[in-house]
């Protein structure tokens, strides 16, 4: 059985990824910050249908505690899959802020950075022993990164960022035949940054080609469509998953 962990897994499109990947036969194990139960439901949602998931805690902008998470991690396979390595890792946790540039205060700026591309390396890093030769990341960035919405500026340059360092980790960890590829979702109806009202929802459908926002699975499906050994060849990529966002 291939197992892929998932940060941000007990809600939104973490959640979507999780049960997406159970469906596909992919051990699962999912990440929340502070919402146990939602893990707990997700974990009990891919169990009622013959998976298997594991939810353990981790603070994605707390890189200090990489290390006892790596080694929950290891403690974790040998325990349940019987493994010393796991096959696929994504970056997904996440959290939306909207301000203008004029008002972010540093507090805003550093919370946002921690959490959306410092963390995402340093967690890959400590992960790495464990990942297996033939593996795959999997980094969640944003259409925002190439779309500028006015108030989610840090948000999207550190998302951008991760889009550069998801083609230096495919560089780097090519001799073990790592690939990393990165997903861009555009406007997902999901509570990201306190959701969408009826409003906004109508602003964002007129501007995607598709003339609808999209839907946590629409995002899920793609992730565990792209972890596949269907889609091998595909390396360095980011791929937006928008339906036709203002193109």
């Amino acid at each position: 059985m291939k197992i892929a962990i998932i940060t941000g897994g007990s809600r939104g499109l973490g959640a979507s990824i999780a049960l997406q990947c159970a469906k596909r036969g992919i051990g699962v194990i999912l990440t929340y910050n502070s919402n146990p139960e939602a893990a707990a439901r997700v974990v009990a949602s891919i169990e009622d249908e013959g998976g298997k998931a594991i939810a353990l805690a981790l603070d994605v902008g707390a890189s200090a505690s990489f290390p006892a998470f790596a080694q929950a991690i290891h403690d974790t396979l040998d325990k349940t899959w019987d493994r010393t390595d796991f096959d696929y890792l994504v970056n997904n946790a996440g959290y939306g802020a909207f301000t203008p540039i004029a008002n972010v205060t540093e507090d805003e700026f550093d919370g946002l950075f921690k959490v959306h591309l410092k963390g995402p390396f340093f967690l890959t890093q400590a992960l790495l022993p464990l990942i297996a030769d033939g593996g795959h990341i999997v980094n969640i960035t944003s259409a925002t990164c190439r779309v500028a919405f006015p108030g989610v500026a840090p948000y999207a340059s550190f998302k951008g960022g991760l889009e550069v360092l998801t083609r230096y980790m495919a560089k780097e960890f090519g001799d073990r035949r790592i690939r990393a590829n990165s997903i861009a979702p555009g406007a997902i109806r999901t509570d990201l940054g306190g959701g969408l009202n009826d409003e906004f929802e109508a602003l964002l459908a007129g501007q995607t080609a598709l003339g609808r926002v999209g839907e946590p699975d629409d995002i899920g499906c793609m992730v565990a469509s792209l972890l596949s050994d269907d889609n091998r060849w595909i390396n360095a990529q980011n791929i937006e998953v928008a339906g036709g966002y203002i193109i």
